[in-house]
């Protein structure tokens, strides 16, 4: 496995693979890896003969008064894990070497995120694009895989390649979860025990959503009014948004007759959780 730091290093690298007739399939990640990341990892080296990647922290991401500085980071078990996983190449540059002092240049998009985390974290989905666009440069790749955790950065991507006209297929891999249903994260480990015992809540009440669903009920304020009820009164338990939207459009269903999507955020006194399941489909 090789580690590389330099941007124009990996890009070289990248591009030699691709002159070889290797496929190469790209997971970008902030590091700390868990089983949902090697999950993501096994997809790109079942789809390609070359499997990069990217572990780093990205600033333009992280909105005033969130959590960037103390993000969890353990550069040296993260490598280990990649090592174990079959990994090619790993990218893990350095503070400052992906955005020069004076970087004015974003990648925008600006209607799919408009709402759910979009609209709670403001240019959060600017810096996701951006590091993003700014990976599919480095690396060349035929596939990149992203987590179905995060469905709408997902769907940005997917819209970010169609309209930008990126020769990269964009894999969506499922969510990875815990036994008691709690969706992986690598802020999870910020949890206290008295969260950590709430959080799988949240699932619980998604596929009880679900149920229902399949029970013949259609009216998305009665489905979304019964995960709010049921997550109302967690521990410091502030309900960021419960939402249920059409899967392609990212738009307010109010009754579900197509593929629809149901998310939810929920903001703890230690961490924010996310997770979504699909209705329909």
């Amino acid at each position: 496995m090789e580690v590389i730091t330099a941007p124009e290093a990996v890009q070289r690298r990248c591009l030699a693979l691709r002159a070889a007739k290797r496929r190469i399939g790209l997971v970008p990640t902030m590091g700390f890896l868990h089983e949902g990341h090697l999950a993501l990892i096994r997809a790109a080296r079942a789809a390609a003969d070359a499997t990069v990647v990217s572990l780093f922290v990205n600033p333009t991401q992280f909105g005033p008064g969130e959590d960037f500085e103390c993000y969890p980071r353990d550069p040296d078990r993260d490598l280990a894990l990649c090592r174990e996983a079959g990994v090619d190449v790993v990218f893990q540059p350095r503070a400052g070497d992906l955005y020069a002092p004076d970087h004015s240049v974003y990648v925008e998009e600006t209607r799919l995120s408009r709402g759910l985390c979009g609209a709670s974290r403001p240019g959060h989905f600017r810096g996701v694009l951006t590091i993003v666009t700014k990976l599919f440069h480095l690396t060349v790749p035929d596939v990149a895989v992203f987590g179905r955790k995060d469905a709408q950065q997902a769907r940005l991507v997917r819209q970010l390649v169609r309209d930008l006209d990126m020769p990269v297929r964009i894999l969506v891999a499922p969510i990875v979860r815990e036994p008691d249903g709690l969706a992986l994260s690598s802020r999870n480990r910020y949890l206290s025990r008295t969260e950590r015992a709430w959080a799988p809540s949240i699932c619980r009440a998604l596929r009880e959503a679900q149920s229902r669903w399949a029970a013949g009920v259609r009216d998305a304020e009665e489905l979304r009014a019964g995960v709010t009820a049921a997550l109302s009164g967690g521990p410091g338990a502030d309900i960021e948004y419960v939402a249920i939207v059409d899967e392609e459009t990212f738009e307010p269903v109010a009754r579900i007759a197509r593929p629809a999507m149901l998310a939810v955020a929920v903001k703890l006194p230690s961490a924010r959780l996310i997770d979504n399941v699909t209705l329909g489909g």
